[in-house]
């Protein structure tokens, strides 16, 4: 079992924090919203009538997806329903379009696929759906093993990356009217919470309520799982940098943590079984029959985050960060893998910053680095990230 230590974390966490602060440009609460005054910063937006409207017609709306060149917006609904529309020039109106009756329950996520005309759609249904967005009509579906939760597409591939609430991510081949499982993932041990989505080093990441961050590397069909431990709380919500190779992480403990992903990590080893200490032969309290032959008190099992060994907590007792294992926390070591972790090999490859709410939903955008926030406390914050990402 996994040694629990979320006060120490947090504790961590904070200090990394404070270093680094980022500058907020503005925020805002979202019940004003649409009363927002002009600054340098921000505009007032143009679009407000039609959120107001939005808002007072689907109270109910679980998702949202739009995509600019074709001011096409895609609504998902709490009864499983995706309604369509497209903006105006000015974003002060919207037509309805169509409806599509994708899912029995509530959708979690929707995209419109502009390349295939396809909206692709994921609910708590248990399933997957993708339909046509010129005709309506539905293309196929897929049964998930648990409620779906988060999306992606490679459009060069089509290939849909599902994740899901028992944190299996489930990769399917996309055809015009069916689909193939190619394979799953499934590194979590909690429900998956976002998926982010690489095109061109072909990674997925994949962040879970179990508060880590995976990176799956599908291109190099090494089967390679590279894991990322920077939070205390469930990760809400990723997106990518391409240009600087850059993942930027947000969670409930309010934090924003920018990776950098151009550096050679390592996997972190899988944990050896053992009936006893592997270093000092300690038996542990589950081994009666070495606890009777020695006349010993049977010890709690710890392992190693560096090699994975089985150990006692006097074996075991020293911490350090491994930061090219994605442990940018203090962590168990053995005392061997203490002393063979270099300066070096303990220098950060992350930056950690307080957004100072929990943050339920972010988006990046590249061009002008700003990162949006939105969080629980009903703030919107948008934060100017250049100062490191660039």
């Amino acid at each position: 079992m996994k040694n629990n230590s979320s006060v120490d974390e947090k504790r961590q966490w904070s200090i990394l924090a404070e270093r680094l602060p980022l500058n907020v440009i503005t925020e805002f609460p979202w019940s004003s919203f649409f009363n927002l005054p002009a600054s340098d910063a921000i505009q007032p937006p143009a679009c407000s009538h039609f959120l107001q409207d939005l808002l007072s017609t689907f109270a109910s709306c679980s998702c949202m997806s739009f995509n600019p060149e074709t001011r096409r917006l895609s609504v998902g609904l709490d009864n499983g329903t995706i309604s369509e529309f497209i903006l105006s020039e000015d974003y002060n109106k919207m037509t309805s379009v169509k409806s599509y009756l994708a899912h029995q329950n509530r959708v979690t996520m929707v995209l419109f696929i502009l390349e295939m005309e396809w909206v692709l759609s994921t609910g708590q249904d248990k399933s997957f759906t993708w339909h046509c967005s010129e005709s309506g009509g539905k293309l196929g579906s897929h049964k998930t093993s648990a409620s779906a939760s988060c999306l992606q597409f490679d459009i060069e591939t089509r290939h849909a990356f599902v994740g899901d609430y028992s944190g299996q991510v489930t990769i399917l081949k996309l055809e015009q009217d069916n689909c193939s499982v190619v394979t799953t993932f499934k590194g979590h041990s909690g429900s998956i919470t976002a998926l982010c989505w690489d095109p061109v080093q072909r990674t997925l990441f994949s962040g879970s309520s179990d508060h880590s961050i995976i990176m799956w590397d599908i291109g190099g069909r090494k089967g390679t799982a590279i894991e990322l431990q920077g939070h205390n709380d469930k990760v809400q919500s990723l997106c990518y940098a391409l240009h600087t190779r850059q993942l930027i992480s947000c969670g409930a403990d309010g934090g924003i943590v920018v990776w950098n992903m151009d550096v050679k990590r390592q996997e972190t080893p899988d944990w050896l079984d053992s009936d006893s200490c592997q270093k000092c032969d300690q038996p542990f309290f589950w081994n009666f029959k070495q606890m009777w032959d020695s006349k010993k008190i049977g010890l709690r099992q710890h392992h190693c985050r560096k090699c994975g060994k089985a150990l006692c907590g006097k074996c075991s007792s020293k911490r350090s960060s491994i930061p090219l294992m994605g442990f940018e926390f203090e962590v168990r070591v053995c005392d061997s893998c203490c002393e063979s972790i270099t300066d070096e090999e303990r220098a950060p490859t992350a930056t950690f910053h307080d957004s100072k709410h929990s943050v339920v939903h972010m988006a990046f955008d590249v061009t002008r680095g700003w990162l949006l926030t939105s969080g629980n406390d009903r703030i919107i914050k948008l934060w100017d990230m250049t100062p490191v990402v660039s």
